[in-house]
């Protein structure tokens, strides 16, 4: 892309918008997934530049407040937000970088998000019933249940999983890990003996299987023996929850992470281990799980019930 002939056609104010677009995209050293979410975010912020009458080469930062804020009351979540906000800084760096435009979206802040989780870990009680209904699942769905509870994977991370991930590291058999936004399978967990047979009497059904093949396969007619999907995972993990009368919004796939972590402090495990399994770089992110904990305690021994032996 000639820089040269772009600054000059942002002199006029009928900049062609989606050859800058395009410039800014080629510039990006980033995954393709990413190169495309720029794409989607930033071409709805030039739909809003329409719809409200405002022009990329005439707005100031108090114009990319009131973008965030129209964000936010139409019902997006923060995160989704903070996506949208991070592609216009993005962008208007490099535009400013470019001496093309100034870099007004500079000082436009990520919304503030709750230091809390939405999705609701299982008790132990609960935990227990999803695993013993084994009788009413399949082989399959049955190791990728227990497989979920045990080890805090991710949908993502069981799908990408193949046969040969399973292996061995100082004696321990483990799964590798191909993580949320990673390049390889740089991670793993442990598989106990408990995580591992229901995999393995799964894989014996399927007959000789490759290394190579998808550790978890679809069963349907039109993707039989392909990799499964995450919407597959989280249908699967759903249809169990409602077996056991979860059935609302707060308990869904994701809740067999929070479940594992929960779970790990609820055995005695600390907060460092809790963090080792999920695999979070943050430990503040761990941390918020211990509010689970504090909230069961303080359930179990709240100081109100004190009251009632003095009136």
């Amino acid at each position: 892309m000639d820089l040269a002939l772009l600054q000059a056609q942002t002199v006029a104010p009928t900049a062609n918008r989606e050859t800058l677009l395009e410039a800014f995209l080629s510039a990006q050293d980033v995954k393709q997934s990413s190169r495309d979410n720029y794409r989607r975010t930033l071409r709805q912020f030039y739909a809003w530049l329409d719809r409200t009458g405002r022009s990329i080469s005439s707005i100031s930062l108090a114009d990319t407040i009131a973008y965030k804020e129209d964000l936010l009351r139409e019902g997006k979540s923060a995160l989704t937000v903070s996506s949208y906000v991070t592609s216009l800084r993005s962008f208007y760096g490099w535009l400013e970088a470019h001496k093309l435009y100034p870099n007004i979206a500079k000082g436009l802040k990520l919304p503030k998000r709750k230091q809390q989780f939405r999705k609701q870990p299982l008790t132990t009680e609960q935990t227990r019933e999803v695993l013993n209904g084994g009788e009413g699942y399949s082989l399959r769905d049955y190791a990728i249940l227990n497989l979920l509870l045990r080890t805090g994977l991710r949908t993502i991370e069981v799908i990408r999983a193949n046969v040969e991930d399973i292996t061995y590291k100082a004696g321990k058999r483990v799964l590798l890990v191909h993580g949320k936004g990673r390049e390889e399978r740089d991670n793993f967990v442990i598989l106990t003996d408990k995580a591992y047979r229901p995999i393995e009497n799964y894989l014996r059904s399927r007959g000789k299987v490759s290394p190579k093949e998808p550790l978890f396969t679809s069963n349907s007619n039109n993707s039989r023996g392909e990799r499964l999907t995450t919407r597959s995972i989280s249908a699967i993990a759903k249809q169990s929850l409602r077996a056991i009368g979860l059935d609302s919004r707060e308990f869904t796939a994701h809740s067999f992470r929070h479940t594992t972590a929960v779970n790990i402090l609820r055995a005695g495990g600390l907060l460092e281990d809790a963090q080792a399994v999920l695999r979070h770089s943050n430990p503040a992110t761990t941390q918020i799980y211990t509010a689970t904990i504090k909230e069961e305690q303080r359930l179990k021994t709240g100081a109100e019930q004190l009251l009632d032996s003095l009136y």
